[in-house]
């Protein structure tokens, strides 16, 4: 390595991204239910008892509620939410739909919403399912941000911030997937003029490294705002699916935050719906 790329690798390993705070502003929220109207209504309150963070945080949150009456197709349903124009929206897995006596999908109305809106979708636990755990839907105490490039997301930090309560904990997540490194170190190890022990560790430390300092930036902004929230970082190799679900159950996650969409396709981002299809028994918030 010559002395100018070893300067070169010394300034971009220097070159760190920082967390920028930023409140989320969510004054419409929209609740969405297949029910008649009343019981509608009466579920909307538990929602709104769920989530009372965001009432502690303003006093301005309108709460619409639409009940199943209202739409009977998905393109009724979009037409009601562009005309709403909320903020966030709130529902539950298999919304109009018998099937969520089975556990293999969120249902049609969901994955539509997910795609063809930019509104971040709140997806609770069917109320009739019985599969939410113990703790989930009373507080957002513990709150998780997950994502496998948790470096620059600021978004993601953001409203995962804007939900947790007043002392409460919040986790962010970063797994870096084990099987794709272990392929990449595979093909490093049959290059001969390469070190493959000193590539794993030191490609394994650079990995890791990035988005736990991003982490650290993350805590000062956090609590120069909200210095009542316990932060703690996660920051692991793993395998995604696997990983996520034991480090919910481990920490008894009331809230599990992820980025949904993704740029290049209409079908879901990632490693986000096989975990949304998968974490039956908590709320998802799907950014």
């Amino acid at each position: 390595m010559t002395n100018v790329d070893q300067f070169e690798s010394l300034f971009r390993s220097a070159v760190k991204e920082v967390y920028q705070y930023e409140p989320i502003a969510i004054p419409n929220f929209l609740i969405i239910a297949d029910f008649e109207q009343a019981k509608a209504y009466a579920w909307s309150e538990q929602v709104k008892s769920f989530l009372s963070v965001l009432s502690d945080e303003s006093e301005s949150v309108v709460w619409d509620v639409i009940a199943g009456g209202e739409f009977d197709s998905i393109e009724g349903l979009l037409a009601i939410v562009e005309g709403k124009a909320p903020d966030m929206i709130c529902t539950y897995r298999h919304l109009h739909s018998n099937q969520w006596r089975q556990p293999y999908s969120l249902g049609d109305y969901i994955e539509v919403l997910t795609q063809a809106t930019d509104i971040p979708i709140m997806v609770l636990p069917h109320p009739e399912a019985k599969r939410a755990s113990s703790h989930a839907l009373k507080d957002t105490s513990v709150v998780m941000a997950i994502t496998d490039h948790i470096t620059g997301d600021n978004r993601l930090v953001n409203y995962a911030v804007s939900f947790t309560e007043q002392n409460g904990v919040l986790f962010l997540t970063h797994v870096e997937d084990q099987s794709s490194f272990d392929r990449f170190i595979d093909a490093i190890s049959k290059i001969p003029t390469l070190d493959t022990d000193l590539a794993r560790e030191e490609i394994s430390r650079q990995l890791l490294k990035e988005p736990l300092d991003f982490i650290l930036s993350c805590r000062e902004g956090i609590y120069e705002h909200r210095s009542s929230i316990h932060l703690e970082e996660i920051v692991t190799m793993g395998h995604h699916l696997s990983t996520y679900k034991e480090l919910v159950q481990k920490h008894q996650v009331d809230l599990l935050v992820m980025n949904t969409k993704d740029e290049d396709q209409l079908a879901m981002h990632g490693i986000a719906y096989p975990l949304a299809v998968e974490l039956r028994e908590i709320p998802l918030l799907m950014l």
